[in-house]
């Protein structure tokens, strides 16, 4: 990926609200304030306000989806998404991306300082839901005068945020485009976020999750629980293809190191994962996805006609967020009226299919915003 195919340099910019005694009222009933987000830009909003298309992220990504920053060498998460003449073309639309609060990377969360206290906020910080997560997110969309947004997109727990979106504020949303992603949390779904958190808490540097001011950090806790997610994002077959069972060196070495290949990929990816996140994160937006819960009448609840285009996405090898799950959306809302799209992309990829297979991708949504928009 060049520098020439992208949208070039960027900066994040960062929005700050619920100050001065007005703090964001959470699901929980806690108050927060005052509250930033990180976000970046991509493209130019036109005079209309109407081509703008929110992208949110999945569970470690961050406000820089597109372009390169100033002295990086690899450009933003789904920057072959995000550009001129891709999937979302910014020749055409605004594209703006949140870092949600609760995160690490500029919007505040436990890591941030209270400013009751001068000190990081740990556990002290309040549980969030993603409902709080997206009414955030309307703040930022306020601040930036853009009252419909053209489309609302995100694979995994940012497709969870998109069809909040629609609960919270249906009549802020052109259309949604919700990728491997559920209407809810299944056990198993939980299960793996909570032997997660398990291990992130049983590393003896958490320290209740007062490790700020350590030297030590729950790192070792932090790289077995991203262990376990990267088990859980790829397939039976895209390991086989990637790793089989090939080791590192040509003999077993007969101790507990890293001899097969997958070992070593499993322990590496942990070790750099630990250099840009934050435990407590880990735990808040692991638990604020296990609460998740837009079954039944609660994506739409109102008896009124609602003007939603949907475009569902998932992937055949994904086990993590399985097809059936995004084929209950497309149900739910059939049943309910409305306009919904189901594709289903064949990948060997598993869950991270939703970063990988962009050119499907691309052109599945490039066709659907063309449709929808009528600028």
């Amino acid at each position: 990926m060049t520098k020439e195919k992208s949208v070039g340099i960027v900066k994040t910019e960062y929005f700050t609200f619920a100050e001065h005694q007005h703090e964001l009222k959470l699901e929980s009933g806690a108050l927060l304030g005052p509250i930033t987000l990180a976000y970046e830009t991509y493209g130019q909003l036109n005079q209309e306000k109407s081509n703008a298309i929110l992208v949110l992220h999945a569970l470690s990504g961050d406000a820089h989806a597109a372009g390169f920053h100033s002295g990086d060498k690899e450009p933003g998460w789904w920057d072959d998404l995000i550009g001129p003449n891709k999937g979302l073309d910014t020749n055409k639309y605004f594209v703006i991306c949140p870092n949600i609060i609760a995160g690490c990377k500029g919007s505040t969360g436990p890591c941030s300082l209270n400013p009751k206290t001068g000190k990081p906020y740990g556990l002290s910080f309040p549980v969030i839901t993603i409902a709080d997560i997206v009414k955030a997110q309307k703040h930022l969309i306020d601040y930036l005068g853009i009252k419909k947004l053209l489309s609302v997109i995100g694979g995994s727990m940012g497709g969870m945020q998109a069809l909040q979106w629609v609960a919270s504020f249906p009549q802020c949303v052109c259309s949604v485009i919700p990728i491997a992603t559920a209407l809810k949390h299944s056990p198993q779904q939980i299960a793996f976020d909570e032997v997660g958190r398990q291990a992130v808490m049983a590393d003896p540097a958490w320290a209740d999750g007062n490790y700020y001011d350590q030297k030590e950090k729950p790192l070792k806790g932090l790289a077995v629980a991203r262990m376990l997610g990267h088990v859980t994002y790829m397939s039976d077959k895209s390991m086989e293809e990637k790793f089989s069972r090939r080791l590192k060196d040509k003999n077993y070495s007969f101790k507990f190191s890293a001899d097969f290949e997958v070992e070593g990929y499993l322990r590496y990816r942990g070790d750099i994962f630990v250099k840009r996140f934050d435990a407590n994160s880990y735990l808040y937006i692991t638990k604020a996805m296990d609460y998740f819960d837009l079954s039944g009448n609660k994506l739409i609840h109102s008896d009124k006609h609602l003007d939603v285009r949907f475009l569902v996405i998932a992937f055949k090898s994904d086990w993590l967020y399985p097809a059936y799950q995004s084929q209950d959306i497309v149900r739910h809302l059939k049943i309910k009226g409305i306009d919904a799209t189901y594709c289903e992309i064949k990948s060997t990829y598993g869950h991270d299919a939703f970063l990988l297979e962009v050119e499907e991708e691309a052109h599945l949504i490039k066709h659907f915003l063309h449709k929808t928009f009528k600028g």
